[in-house]
């Protein structure tokens, strides 16, 4: 891919989303001078550093802002100074709950309406829209695929239909069972310590069990079997929350045990070790991955396979994006309402992860994430797949709006309702505070996404 077709993608992937801020405050541009509000400003980004453009048109100054990442819109009510008169019907405090509702929620309602035609546009001429599902065919072993699953019975061409009892539906859920599998992973089940502590003391009935043995004893060791398999949810697989074994970690001196007495009937200590120790070291050996695979649309279950110590099985395989018919209206119209109700919900569900914190805010990521994702796919992918992308920014961006946090859309929305409840406004003032300390911890929040995704880039992780 050369450097001009990056760039020139580069460059639509960021007028996408500008068009996604522009279309956001001009709801509430639109909705203001619907009711009769003047609105004294229409910016383009931040009020932060320089004004690249400003000009006058009619009562509205447009302003464009160095600093990109925001919009706003600016009502009499906004300036000390303004020349209206407090009671004017013109100021935004003097309409109706109702009325500066509209205006509130304005943004919100047409970044999603922009969402729906983005979508519907791209399956009204792409012909089909994704499932947010995944095929994945086996093609052929590597050379250095493992023993094992070169006995299962994988046959090219077989489509791997799920692993240890969980759908595949992403290619990403392979390598995560394979890696979590790998042999000698530094984890032992306790209840497999125990037994085989128990074991232990019944083939070596000389030895303590709370007593160090002494370096150079040769010990007997129980038959070796294997760990649990990796059971992994929904969120797991996608990366919402991070996998727990619930599995006892071994020790460094344990591993090291482990790795010298690899799977024999007896071994002679080099160093002096508890007997625990050698329970441990003998527990943390390797899980079976369990794959059916669909040949000729019947399912096939393989003998178990087991990855290497680095989690590979020495497959490649390719996958397929599964999409839906949308070559005419009737199924193109509810094929938009499922795509755009799943991703609406996928992003509530991950919403509702981060505030609990199962998602560190480590982990978030930001403008330069996005566009250099959304990039990489309008290059490699082309520009239906971007516009998909933007539609999901689109979504984004009024969920996020529509939360009620002082300094966004819901948080006014919030307020609005706490007045409508009372029969009367919220202090001007509190709102100011409050709305001022959200502000300000938002703009913390960005600084710490755009360092995450210079981080994420620098690593290679995006």
């Amino acid at each position: 891919m050369n450097f001009i077709h990056m760039f020139s993608s580069s460059i639509i992937m960021i007028l996408l989303i500008s068009l996604l801020i522009l279309v956001h405050e001009a709801g509430h541009f639109a909705a203001a001078r619907l009711v009769g509000i003047r609105v004294d400003k229409f910016g383009f980004g931040l009020p932060i550093g320089p004004t690249l453009f400003s000009k006058k048109i009619g009562d509205t100054e447009i302003l464009i802002h160095a600093f990109l990442l925001g919009g706003y819109v600016s009502f009499p009510d906004d300036e000390e100074d303004c020349d209206l008169p407090k009671d004017s019907p013109m100021r935004y405090s003097n309409k109706t709950v109702g009325q500066r509702s509209i205006v509130i929620s304005a943004g919100v309602i047409c970044n999603i309406i922009l969402a729906y035609i983005l979508i519907f546009f791209t399956g009204l001429i792409w012909k089909h829209l994704p499932d947010n599902k995944f095929t994945v065919k086996f093609e052929k072993f590597a050379p250095s695929a493992v023993e094992s699953i070169l006995q299962s019975g994988l046959k090219k061409g077989d489509i791997i239909y799920s692993i240890n009892g969980t759908k595949v539906d992403y290619p990403i859920a392979i390598n995560k069972f394979f890696t979590l599998s790998k042999e000698f992973d530094g984890f032992a089940n306790q209840n497999i310590i125990d037994s085989k502590l128990v074991e232990l003391k019944k083939l070596n009935p000389a030895l303590s069990d709370t007593q160090p043995i002494k370096s150079g004893t040769t010990i007997k060791l129980p038959d070796f079997e294997d760990e649990k398999s990796v059971n992994l949810t929904f969120d797991n697989i996608i990366g919402l929350e991070k996998y727990n074994s619930n599995e006892t970690e071994l020790s460094g001196f344990q591993k090291d045990l482990r790795n010298k007495i690899n799977y024999q009937k007896t071994y002679t200590l080099e160093n002096d070790a508890l007997l625990i120790d050698i329970a441990a070291a003998i527990s943390d050996t390797k899980k079976p991955v369990s794959i059916v695979v669909l040949r000729n649309n019947e399912q096939i279950e393989l003998k178990p396979a087991y990855p290497d110590k680095e989690g590979k099985m020495g497959i490649e395989q390719s996958y397929s994006e599964k999409y839906t018919d949308t070559s005419d209206l009737k199924k193109l119209i509810p094929a938009t309402y499922h795509y755009v109700n799943y991703n609406i919900g996928f992003m509530v569900y991950t919403l509702g992860k981060l505030f609990t914190g199962k998602i560190p805010v480590s982990e978030m990521n930001g403008i330069i994430a996005i566009t250099k994702i959304g990039t990489e796919i309008i290059a490699y992918k082309g520009i239906f797949q971007g516009l998909l992308l933007t539609a999901m920014i689109s979504l984004n961006l009024a969920l996020i709006n529509i939360l009620p946090i002082p300094a966004l859309d819901g948080g006014h929305l919030f307020f609005l309702i706490i007045e409508k409840v009372t029969g009367k406004p919220v202090s001007k003032d509190f709102v100011e505070k409050v709305s001022n300390f959200f502000f300000y911890l938002l703009i913390a929040l960005m600084i710490l996404i755009v360092y995450n995704d210079i981080h994420a880039w620098v690593i290679g992780k995006i």
